[in-house]
This record gives C-alpha cells, structure tokens and sequence, in this order.
C-alpha cells in the first residue's frame, strides 16, 4: 500500500486516538484540500528539480510504537556540549520527561500534544494554529489532519529565555518504515526573546518520513531565532516548512545547516506585516554520496522599511544534488526595502550537481535589492599556495572550505551550537579538526 492510500485509510483510526475533538473539522478540511492538490511532481515548477517519488511509493506505519529503551547515554552523545541548556526530547513521537530537562520560569511552556489537551489553551489554538501556514501546500495540508506532536512555546511580553532550549526529535525501536507528522507553534510576545534549536535523530533501519511544519510569530521588538541542525541517516527523508510572521521592530532569524538525510526538503516562508523589520535566513549544506537537499525560501516584503537578508552555501560531494530557489516578494507599498539574497556552492566532485533560481518581484519603486548565485569549484591557485607550504591536500581543502562557509557561522549567538558547526563540517570533509 501506496503513502496515499496510508493517508486515507488511516485518518479516522488517527482521530479517534485524540482526546482534544474541537479542530476535527479543521482536520477533516486540510484532508481534502491535500487529495485535492494530492502530491506535487516534477511538473510542477515548485518541485521541478526534486523528485518525490522514491518517498510517495514506500508503506509507512501511522502509529509508531511507543515501546523503546533509548539510553541517556545515547542523547549525551547528541548534545552540543550545552549542560547549561535546557531541552525536550520526543522519542516516537511522545514527550519524554524523564531526557528532558526544564528551568524555565514564568512561560508557558508545553508540548504540542498537551497544549491541545488543556482547555486554557484552546483560545490560544483558535487564535495561531494554521493560520499562517499555507493552504495551498499538500504537505502543510497533510500536517495538520495527522498531527500531535511537537514543540509549543507561548513567551509572555518582555520576558527572556536566557538559555537557547533544544527540541529534539528521536525515532527509535521502530520495527517498520515509519511517518512522523510534527507540529511547532512558537509565540514570542512584545519585547521578549527565544533561540530554539530543532535536531532529528533515526536511529532504526527501516525509513523514517517526517513533514513537519512550525509556525512562528514574532511580536513588536521581540526576537527570536530557530536553528535547524539536520544531520540524519541516510534511512531518512524529511518535509520542512516554516512559517515566521513578524510584526513592527521585530526580529526573526533561521539558520538551517544540512550536513545529511537521504532526501531533505526546506521551505521557509517570512511575513512582514509591520515597518523596521528584520529577518535573517542563512543555511550551510554539506553532503554526499546520492543525498538531495533542497531550499526554498520566500521573503513577502508588505511594508515599508524593512531588511532581509538570505546567505546560503552548499557544498556538494560524489553524487548529491543540491537546489536553492530564494524569492523576494516587495509590494508596492513597501517603500524603503533592502533585500540581500545569495547561493553559493562548490561542487567537490564531477557527479555533484545544484540546481539555483534566485528570484526577485519588486514592485515598489525606492527599495534596495540585490540577488546572485555562484557555482564552481575551490580555486587552483589558493590549494597550489596552501600545498606548497606543507599542508595535505584534504586539510587545504578543509581550510579553504571553511572559509567560504564561515560567513553563514558567524551570526549564530550559541557558542556551542557554532562549535557543533565547525566539528561537523570537519568530519564531513575527512579531516581531523577539534573546535573548541
């Protein structure tokens, strides 16, 4: 049985396994709305170059098991050095208290699944859930009928979340090919601040396929940043969509760094609704062997007076393929706008390949806006120059690399999280390379 036929068959076993009723029929319509778009193809311009198919053909199960015995010690190996920090952590799909750590105080702070139970936060639901996310996306539209799960974070008016809090996801002890659908809302109210950081781990055999879709509003002069740390098995394909909607002198960052996953779709969409807005998208990708990641970025400049700013850098090994299609929308009121986006990549060997499309719509007249793409290969010259004076050639690859990916680095505010980074491009790349 056909990811379809899964779909269909299993959504009324799946709402029965609720305790909250009161967005059944939210559920039910953003079902019918995904049959009625179904799943995009290469004929559509949006997923010309990604070819679903090898995900949409596999049986998944709908119910994952509960049952695990996932080691402390395990999660110990996934952090970022960040004792300090505070983190959730879903195995299965299901908050797990006890590889949990919390601190936090005077926030209203809960899971995804727990929030829907509560009645208090019913008003809060009917206010933010789906109302940002697209409609018109099979996937969206498919995460909201089947999910349950994930991270729900409401942050009152001028408070600060000193400590970034990582969310992470786990899929273990799963005896067949299995599909996630998680769900984040993130509210940060006026004059408050939040760095999250969202990570996802399968550690079974069998296919793990998780769409998630998260939500952000950031309210006037608050902050908050969201770090996507993307490095999975090659048993794992992953659906992305965020959602940031801003209002007046806020700011909103989304860093997304894919180091692995057989096939890693992003797609990120930021909202102005509100002057002196700054939004911030950067993403370094570094993969191999027949890997596929894919970004799509979208930034609807509506009002006047606003910056953003898009970086992303690929680097691509053996046969991995690599997309980036960034748009900047600035209507014709949005007087004053600076946009900056741009796509780099370098291509390590001759069967690695990326696809880039940056776009600019501008129809307002006073604005600065500026857009680029470069794809090539390390220059000659500097690995001649590095070579000659004693270095091997993987670590002068490594040194060079670093350096065309350091600019997408060096806004993140976690010390360790920049570390993590560094580590991994490293480990990516074959040397031996210890950031501290």
């Amino acid at each position: 049985m056909a990811l379809l036929e899964n779909i269909q068959n299993n959504h009324a076993a799946f709402l029965e396994t609720l305790k909250h009723r009161f967005l059944d029929k939210d559920r039910t319509s953003a079902l019918q709305r995904f049959f009625q778009y179904g799943f995009p193809t290469r004929k559509d311009e949006e997923y010309k170059y990604t070819n679903l198919r090898e995900i949409t053909e596999k049986n998944y199960n709908f119910f994952p098991s509960e049952a695990y015995n996932f080691p402390k010690e395990k999660l110990d190996d996934l952090l970022l050095g960040e004792e300090n920090f505070d983190r959730v952590v879903f195995v299965n799909g299901i908050l797990n208290k006890e590889l949990s750590k919390i601190s936090i105080e005077n926030v209203e702070f809960l899971s995804f699944n727990y929030a829907l139970n509560d009645p208090l936060h019913k008003e809060v639901f009917e206010k933010y859930f789906d109302k940002i996310a697209a409609k018109n996306l099979a996937f969206t539209n498919l995460n909201s009928a089947y999910c349950k799960q994930g991270f729900f974070l409401k942050v009152p008016k001028n408070v600060v979340i000193e400590k970034p809090i990582h969310v992470f996801y786990i899929s273990h002890n799963q005896h067949d090919n299995t599909f996630y659908n998680t769900r984040n809302l993130l509210i940060a109210e006026a004059g408050s601040k939040v760095e999250i950081i969202e990570s996802h781990h399968n550690f079974d055999d069998h296919f793990v396929l998780t769409n998630t879709v998260t939500e952000i509003f950031t309210y006037q002069n608050a902050k908050a940043d969201w770090h996507k740390l993307q490095n999975d098995s090659d048993n794992s394909y992953m659906i992305d969509h965020t959602f940031a909607k801003q209002e007046r002198d806020s700011q909103t960052t989304v860093n997304t760094f894919t180091f692995g996953g057989k096939l890693v779709r992003n797609n990120l969409d930021f909202i102005h609704n509100g002057e002196n807005i700054n939004s911030f998208m950067n993403g370094i990708t570094i993969i191999g062997g027949e890997q596929l990641a894919d970004h799509h970025t979208a930034v609807h400049h509506n009002t006047p007076h606003c910056e953003s700013y898009q970086n992303y850098k690929g680097i691509y090994k053996d046969k991995s393929r690599g997309v980036f299609n960034g748009k900047v929308f600035v209507d014709k009121i949005a007087q004053k706008t600076n946009a900056y986006q741009q796509n780099n990549n370098i291509l390590l060997d001759e069967g690695a390949s990326i696809d880039t499309k940056p776009q600019l719509e501008i129809f307002a007249d006073d604005v600065k806006c500026s857009h680029g793409c470069t794809v090539g290969q390390l220059n000659e010259e500097a690995l001649f120059y590095l070579r000659a004076r004693g270095i091997s050639k993987k670590e002068a690859q490594a040194l060079l690399l670093f350096a065309f990916a350091s600019d997408a680095i060096q806004n993140i505010d976690i010390e360790p999280l920049k570390v993590k980074i560094s580590n991994l491009l490293a480990e990516k790349l074959g040397v031996e390379s210890e950031f501290e």
